[in-house]
């Protein structure tokens, strides 16, 4: 197993949150991999990435809520996406260096574990949950906007430019935690002029088709269709 660096003091300068309870910031940055291969077993992180995860999102709706009286759910549900995202929080992860103090098991280690976004994003959860229960709602309030100062959007308005299928994954991580997932149905017709219908699945159950003269462009549009139902939903 890879150890990690023991002092935390920069991390929790990056934080911007001295922990009252260090046993608490160790837990938070000790991933399953650790304790699997660990002689005297333990806990994992995972149970503060699930409490950080709620208490992340929280803060970040509270900040948007407060930013944009009388915006509409459906809009602050998508900007909140964009904001806790896999990418965007592994990007934060980096950013406080936390790939150093993660404790990682050799097999994790080797497969490149501490630099694959799922897992920094999950430790990120965690060290949310960590700081929620060592310093309150206050705390994690404080080191939220310390992190994503500069990040917060200036309007309610999302890019036009952005693609279905991207809005779509932002969407359904936020709603569902879970991904999109697109298949191909048919194709029909002579190769210079063939017809594919493309399927898209939520993470719900629900399914979208459509049809156009290429796969990616009949992706778009059954992402598209997605986006228009659930922002129905959130009317």
């Amino acid at each position: 197993m890879t150890a990690p660096r023991t002092d935390t003091s920069g991390l929790e300068e990056r934080l911007g949150h001295g922990f009252s309870d260090e046993a608490l910031l160790r837990l938070a940055l000790t991933h399953s991999s650790w304790i699997n291969e660990s002689a005297h077993g333990g806990e994992s992180n995972e149970r503060l990435e699930f409490l950080g995860d709620a208490v992340l999102e929280l803060c970040v709706s509270e900040e948007l809520y407060a930013r944009f009286p009388g915006e509409r759910e459906g809009r602050l549900t998508r900007l909140r996406a964009r904001l806790v995202r896999e990418p965007a929080l592994a990007r934060l992860a980096r950013e406080i260096a936390l790939p150093d103090y993660i404790y990682l098991g050799r097999g994790e280690e080797s497969q490149g574990g501490r630099d694959r976004d799922s897992l920094l994003a999950d430790a990120f959860e965690a060290i949310m949950g960590a700081v929620f229960v060592d310093g309150g709602f206050e705390a994690s309030r404080k080191v939220v906007s310390r992190l994503l100062a500069g990040l917060w959007p200036e309007s309610a308005e999302l890019p036009h430019a952005k693609d279905h299928k991207t809005a779509l994954q932002e969407v359904t991580q936020t709603l569902f935690r879970a991904r999109p997932v697109y298949s191909l149905v048919g194709a029909e017709g002579p190769d210079h002029a063939k017809i594919y219908r493309v399927r898209v699945d939520l993470p719900d159950g629900r399914s979208f088709e459509a049809q156009a003269s290429s796969k990616k462009t009949a992706e778009q549009e059954s992402a598209r269709l997605a986006l228009t139902e659930l922002s129905h939903d959130a009317e």
